[in-house]
């Protein structure tokens, strides 16, 4: 814990994204850089009275290509230093960093130290890069105390553009702009501006005297069938046919609502008779399934079909995949997605 005469101890941890890259003068193409001349393009680091140290994947990976596997890898590294740092920076590509953020959320029970996950639109050696305020401001949050000593955010955390969210609450909505993500359900848990303003009541602590426990067991046998108009029962066949499928996020129309055909219903009965949970889950960006609402919801819920609340899709995807992996029974299953865990959903 850090204390008044303890030098805060970060570990940065590069998994590959364009953060870390630099242009290749010749090319013009995009490469990853030697980590160990990160403080070479950041010399600003210099300034923090803060030991940080730093690791990186063996072969930096985009984030289009992260999977469960590296997230297994990730909350590996993050558990065998724990008791040797104050705060952990993840570095990391933005096209998947809510999935990894909304994994970690469920895969290290009872954090304790924050877990700042961070990358950026621009390359870090690009003048207008926005890397680095994202970079030092994300160490500057996970060194971050209060009066008592304790860390001002010991969660799995996104902090990109000024704005500290957590992890599962929140989702890339910009491919382009500097503010690439939001939590649209959940207040930002901290605004960083000339100083950084903490909303401590929205900020999620462990219970006293709970004991930090990694988890390094998921399941991929999960899919996402996006409802549209027009859609044909060759689709749905096609989906719900999957070998192994034990779980299927639907997502829905507003509320929670899906079509009342007949052929449609029937299908989703059967899918749910094989043991396989479905979970509805809104399109819309904010708001929450509500299926009691109207009879279009009201008939998935009298299938069987669970309740996804507010959560994020990037939630519930990995939340099912930490559930399943954990060989849970089907019953307990469906009890945990109606049920807070990790701070992902309002129920």
């Amino acid at each position: 814990m850090t204390t008044l005469n303890h030098s805060p101890h970060i570990l940065l941890i590069y998994t590959g994204g364009t953060i870390g890259m630099i242009e290749n003068p010749i090319t013009g193409a995009l490469e990853n850089f030697e980590f160990s001349q990160f403080k070479k393009y950041v010399p600003e680091l210099q300034g923090f009275n803060f030991d940080i140290d730093a690791l990186s994947f063996d072969l930096p990976i985009d984030s289009s290509d992260m999977e469960p596997r590296y997230w297994v890898k990730i909350a590996h590294i993050i558990s065998d230093h724990y008791q040797n740092y104050d705060g952990f920076v993840l570095l990391h590509g933005t096209d998947t960093m809510a999935y990894t953020a909304s994994a970690l959320s469920f895969m290290l029970q009872n954090l304790g130290k924050p877990v700042i996950i961070t990358g950026s639109q621009l390359p870090i050696g690009r003048l207008r890069t926005d890397g680095k305020e994202n970079l030092l401001t994300s160490i500057e949050i996970a060194a971050a105390t209060d009066s008592r000593g304790r860390p001002m955010a010991p969660e799995v955390c996104i902090f990109f553009e000024n704005r500290l969210m957590r992890g599962n609450r929140t989702t890339k909505i910009n491919a382009e702009g500097f503010n690439a993500f939001r939590s649209f359900n959940l207040p930002s848990l901290a605004h960083a501006g000339i100083h950084i303003k903490y909303e401590e009541h929205l900020i999620r602590r462990p219970e006293p005297g709970a004991v930090f426990k990694p988890h390094f067991l998921l399941d991929n046998n999960v899919m996402i069938l996006t409802l549209f108009p027009g859609i044909r029962p060759e689709v749905v066949d096609a989906c719900f046919a999957v070998r192994g499928l034990r779980a299927v996020i639907l997502k829905t129309f507003g509320s929670g609502n899906a079509p009342q055909k007949p052929w449609f219903m029937d299908k989703l009965r059967a899918l749910i008779d094989r043991g396989v949970i479905v979970v509805n889950v809104t399109q819309c960006y904010k708001g929450s399934v509500e299926m009691h609402r109207y009879g279009t919801g009201l008939q998935l819920l009298q299938a069987g079909v669970v309740n996804g609340y507010d959560s994020t899709m990037e939630s519930v995807l990995t939340k099912l995949m930490f559930l399943l992996g954990h060989d849970y029974p089907h019953n307990e299953i469906v009890r945990l997605m109606n049920t807070d865990i990790a701070g992902e959903i309002t129920v």
